[in-house]
Protein backbone atom coordinates (compact mmCIF):
# COMPACT_ATOMS: atom_id res chain seq x y z
CA UNK A 1 0.00 0.00 0.00
CA UNK A 2 1.56 3.36 -1.00
CA UNK A 3 2.48 5.80 1.75
CA UNK A 4 0.27 8.82 2.29
CA UNK A 5 1.74 11.99 0.88
CA UNK A 6 2.77 14.51 3.52
CA UNK A 7 0.89 17.76 4.04
CA UNK A 8 3.50 20.40 3.22
CA UNK A 9 2.81 24.14 3.20
CA UNK A 10 5.35 26.93 3.51
CA UNK A 11 4.70 29.31 6.38
CA UNK A 12 2.47 27.01 8.44
CA UNK A 13 3.68 25.49 11.73
CA UNK A 14 4.48 21.77 11.75
CA UNK A 15 4.50 19.38 14.71
CA UNK A 16 6.98 16.53 14.24
CA UNK A 17 7.64 13.37 16.19
CA UNK A 18 10.30 10.72 15.54
CA UNK A 19 10.69 7.56 17.61
CA UNK A 20 13.52 5.14 18.12
CA UNK A 21 13.23 1.78 16.37
CA UNK A 22 10.85 -0.50 18.30
CA UNK A 23 10.56 2.43 20.73
CA UNK A 24 14.05 1.70 21.98
CA UNK A 25 16.40 4.42 23.21
CA UNK A 26 17.92 6.85 20.73
CA UNK A 27 19.67 9.05 23.33
CA UNK A 28 22.06 7.33 25.72
CA UNK A 29 24.19 10.02 27.37
CA UNK A 30 24.36 13.79 27.84
CA UNK A 31 26.73 14.19 24.89
CA UNK A 32 24.11 12.63 22.61
CA UNK A 33 21.53 15.27 23.48
CA UNK A 34 24.09 18.04 23.02
CA UNK A 35 25.25 16.68 19.66
CA UNK A 36 21.66 16.38 18.45
CA UNK A 37 20.70 19.92 19.48
CA UNK A 38 23.83 21.41 17.94
CA UNK A 39 23.11 19.82 14.58
CA UNK A 40 19.39 20.50 14.86
CA UNK A 41 20.16 24.22 15.12
CA UNK A 42 22.66 24.17 12.24
CA UNK A 43 20.54 22.16 9.83
CA UNK A 44 17.32 24.02 10.62
CA UNK A 45 19.04 27.28 9.69
CA UNK A 46 20.39 25.75 6.48
CA UNK A 47 16.99 24.47 5.32
CA UNK A 48 15.21 27.63 6.53
CA UNK A 49 13.06 26.19 9.29
CA UNK A 50 12.28 28.36 12.33
CA UNK A 51 12.26 26.23 15.49
CA UNK A 52 9.74 27.19 18.18
CA UNK A 53 9.72 24.31 20.68
CA UNK A 54 11.30 20.90 21.20
CA UNK A 55 11.74 18.06 23.65
CA UNK A 56 14.21 15.19 23.50
CA UNK A 57 12.97 12.13 25.36
CA UNK A 58 14.93 8.91 25.85
CA UNK A 59 13.36 7.10 22.90
CA UNK A 60 11.78 9.88 20.80
CA UNK A 61 11.70 13.61 20.20
CA UNK A 62 9.21 16.32 19.25
CA UNK A 63 9.73 19.52 17.26
CA UNK A 64 7.50 22.50 16.50
CA UNK A 65 8.74 24.57 13.60
CA UNK A 66 7.68 26.77 10.70
CA UNK A 67 9.35 26.20 7.31
CA UNK A 68 9.99 28.85 4.69
CA UNK A 69 9.84 26.12 2.02
CA UNK A 70 7.26 23.30 1.80
CA UNK A 71 9.96 20.62 1.80
CA UNK A 72 11.84 22.19 4.73
CA UNK A 73 10.70 19.72 7.42
CA UNK A 74 11.53 16.70 5.24
CA UNK A 75 14.98 18.08 4.44
CA UNK A 76 15.61 18.85 8.09
CA UNK A 77 14.67 15.35 9.22
CA UNK A 78 16.64 13.70 6.43
CA UNK A 79 19.92 15.50 7.11
CA UNK A 80 19.53 15.53 10.89
CA UNK A 81 18.60 11.86 11.01
CA UNK A 82 21.52 10.82 8.84
CA UNK A 83 24.02 12.90 10.78
CA UNK A 84 22.82 11.68 14.16
CA UNK A 85 22.72 8.00 13.17
CA UNK A 86 26.30 8.25 11.90
CA UNK A 87 27.31 9.75 15.22
CA UNK A 88 25.51 7.08 17.29
CA UNK A 89 26.87 4.19 15.21
CA UNK A 90 30.39 5.52 15.47
CA UNK A 91 30.19 6.33 19.17
CA UNK A 92 28.54 3.10 20.31
CA UNK A 93 30.04 0.73 17.72
CA UNK A 94 26.62 -0.27 16.46
CA UNK A 95 24.86 -0.71 13.12
CA UNK A 96 21.34 -1.06 11.85
CA UNK A 97 18.28 1.14 12.07
CA UNK A 98 17.96 3.72 14.83
CA UNK A 99 14.64 5.30 13.84
CA UNK A 100 11.20 3.71 13.66
CA UNK A 101 10.39 4.33 10.00
CA UNK A 102 9.24 7.72 8.75
CA UNK A 103 8.84 10.63 11.09
CA UNK A 104 5.28 11.70 11.88
CA UNK A 105 4.13 15.24 11.18
CA UNK A 106 1.06 17.44 11.23
CA UNK A 107 0.30 20.95 10.03
CA UNK A 108 -0.89 23.20 12.86
CA UNK A 109 -3.40 26.01 12.68
CA UNK A 110 -2.37 29.24 14.37
CA UNK A 111 -4.18 30.58 17.44
CA UNK A 112 -4.57 28.35 20.48
CA UNK A 113 -3.58 25.29 18.45
CA UNK A 114 0.03 26.49 18.20
CA UNK A 115 0.26 27.28 21.90
CA UNK A 116 -1.38 23.92 22.60
CA UNK A 117 1.44 22.21 20.68
CA UNK A 118 4.03 24.23 22.63
CA UNK A 119 2.51 22.92 25.85
CA UNK A 120 2.00 19.38 24.57
CA UNK A 121 5.65 19.13 23.56
CA UNK A 122 7.16 20.61 26.71
CA UNK A 123 4.85 18.61 29.01
CA UNK A 124 6.14 15.33 27.58
CA UNK A 125 8.50 14.56 30.50
CA UNK A 126 5.70 15.17 33.02
CA UNK A 127 3.18 12.71 31.59
CA UNK A 128 5.41 9.61 32.17
CA UNK A 129 6.57 11.04 35.55
CA UNK A 130 10.10 11.76 34.39
CA UNK A 131 9.67 15.21 35.94
CA UNK A 132 7.08 16.84 38.19
CA UNK A 133 7.22 20.06 36.16
CA UNK A 134 8.70 20.83 32.71
CA UNK A 135 11.15 23.24 34.38
CA UNK A 136 12.89 20.21 35.92
CA UNK A 137 13.66 18.58 32.57
CA UNK A 138 16.84 19.85 30.86
CA UNK A 139 16.24 18.66 27.29
CA UNK A 140 13.35 20.83 26.20
CA UNK A 141 12.65 24.41 25.14
CA UNK A 142 10.68 25.19 28.31
CA UNK A 143 13.49 27.08 30.02
CA UNK A 144 13.92 29.32 26.97
CA UNK A 145 10.21 29.98 26.47
CA UNK A 146 9.25 30.30 30.14
CA UNK A 147 12.31 31.83 31.81
CA UNK A 148 14.39 33.41 29.06
CA UNK A 149 17.28 30.93 28.93
CA UNK A 150 19.45 31.94 25.99
CA UNK A 151 18.85 29.74 22.94
CA UNK A 152 19.61 32.04 19.99
CA UNK A 153 18.52 29.44 17.44
CA UNK A 154 15.00 29.22 18.90
CA UNK A 155 12.51 31.51 17.13
CA UNK A 156 9.33 32.55 19.00
CA UNK A 157 6.16 32.02 16.99
CA UNK A 158 3.86 34.99 16.53
CA UNK A 159 1.30 33.48 18.92
CA UNK A 160 3.97 33.30 21.61
CA UNK A 161 5.00 36.91 20.99
CA UNK A 162 1.36 37.98 21.35
CA UNK A 163 1.33 36.76 24.96
CA UNK A 164 2.87 40.01 26.20
CA UNK A 165 4.36 43.35 25.24
CA UNK A 166 7.85 42.49 26.48
CA UNK A 167 9.92 39.41 27.32
CA UNK A 168 9.12 39.42 31.02
CA UNK A 169 5.36 39.63 30.43
CA UNK A 170 5.47 36.97 27.70
CA UNK A 171 7.40 34.58 29.88
CA UNK A 172 5.06 35.12 32.83
CA UNK A 173 2.02 34.55 30.60
CA UNK A 174 3.64 31.46 29.13
CA UNK A 175 4.34 30.00 32.58
CA UNK A 176 0.70 30.65 33.39
CA UNK A 177 -0.38 28.38 30.54
CA UNK A 178 1.14 25.45 32.43
CA UNK A 179 -0.91 26.11 35.57
CA UNK A 180 -3.76 24.06 34.09
CA UNK A 181 -3.79 20.80 32.17
CA UNK A 182 -4.04 20.82 28.41
CA UNK A 183 -7.61 20.37 27.19
CA UNK A 184 -8.15 16.63 26.75
CA UNK A 185 -9.85 16.95 23.38
CA UNK A 186 -6.99 19.09 22.04
CA UNK A 187 -4.49 16.64 23.51
CA UNK A 188 -6.22 13.79 21.71
CA UNK A 189 -6.43 15.77 18.47
CA UNK A 190 -2.71 16.49 18.53
CA UNK A 191 -1.90 12.83 19.04
CA UNK A 192 -4.30 11.47 16.43
CA UNK A 193 -3.46 14.09 13.81
CA UNK A 194 0.31 13.84 14.21
CA UNK A 195 0.25 10.04 14.20
CA UNK A 196 -1.86 9.99 11.03
CA UNK A 197 -0.25 12.91 9.21
CA UNK A 198 -3.37 15.12 9.28
CA UNK A 199 -3.87 18.76 10.20
CA UNK A 200 -4.45 20.08 13.72
CA UNK A 201 -7.13 22.74 13.68
CA UNK A 202 -10.71 23.62 12.96
CA UNK A 203 -12.95 22.01 10.34
CA UNK A 204 -12.57 25.11 8.18
CA UNK A 205 -8.76 25.01 8.41
CA UNK A 206 -8.67 21.34 7.47
CA UNK A 207 -11.03 21.96 4.58
CA UNK A 208 -8.81 24.73 3.25
CA UNK A 209 -5.77 22.45 3.43
CA UNK A 210 -7.62 19.69 1.60
CA UNK A 211 -8.77 22.10 -1.12
CA UNK A 212 -5.29 23.55 -1.59
CA UNK A 213 -3.33 20.29 -1.55
CA UNK A 214 -5.95 17.79 -2.80
CA UNK A 215 -4.97 15.56 0.11
CA UNK A 216 -6.92 14.35 3.11
CA UNK A 217 -6.20 16.48 6.19
CA UNK A 218 -8.91 15.10 8.48
CA UNK A 219 -8.80 11.80 10.40
CA UNK A 220 -11.34 9.43 8.91
CA UNK A 221 -14.51 8.93 10.92
CA UNK A 222 -16.55 5.71 10.96
CA UNK A 223 -17.73 4.31 7.65
CA UNK A 224 -16.32 4.53 4.14
CA UNK A 225 -14.00 7.40 3.22
CA UNK A 226 -15.71 10.38 1.65
CA UNK A 227 -15.27 11.32 -1.99
CA UNK A 228 -14.55 14.75 -3.35
CA UNK A 229 -16.81 16.16 -6.09
CA UNK A 230 -14.18 14.90 -8.54
CA UNK A 231 -14.54 11.39 -7.20
CA UNK A 232 -11.19 11.10 -5.41
CA UNK A 233 -11.62 8.78 -2.43
CA UNK A 234 -10.21 9.66 0.97
CA UNK A 235 -10.30 13.47 0.70
CA UNK A 236 -13.18 15.08 2.49
CA UNK A 237 -14.83 18.11 0.90
CA UNK A 238 -14.30 21.35 2.88
CA UNK A 239 -16.60 21.71 5.82
CA UNK A 240 -17.77 18.07 5.73
CA UNK A 241 -15.82 16.88 8.77
CA UNK A 242 -18.14 18.28 11.42
CA UNK A 243 -18.83 14.81 12.79
CA UNK A 244 -15.15 14.20 13.52
CA UNK A 245 -14.31 13.91 17.19
CA UNK A 246 -10.68 13.37 18.19
CA UNK A 247 -11.98 11.48 21.22
CA UNK A 248 -13.53 8.90 18.92
CA UNK A 249 -10.26 7.80 17.31
CA UNK A 250 -7.48 5.67 18.70
CA UNK A 251 -3.78 5.71 17.99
Amino acid sequence: MPRRQRLQVAGLPVHIIQRGNNRQACFFAEDDYLFFLDHLARIAKRVRCALHAYVLMTNHFHLLLTPELPAGPSLLMKFLGQRYVQYVNRTYKRSGSLWEGRFRSSLVQTGHYVLGCYRYIEMNPVRPNMAKHPAEYPWSSYAANATGKSLPWLTPHGEYLALGSDEEKRQAAYRGLFATELDQQLLREIRVSTHGGYAIGSSRFRGEIETALKLRATPRGPGRPARTPGGTPGVRPPGKDNNFSPLGNSL
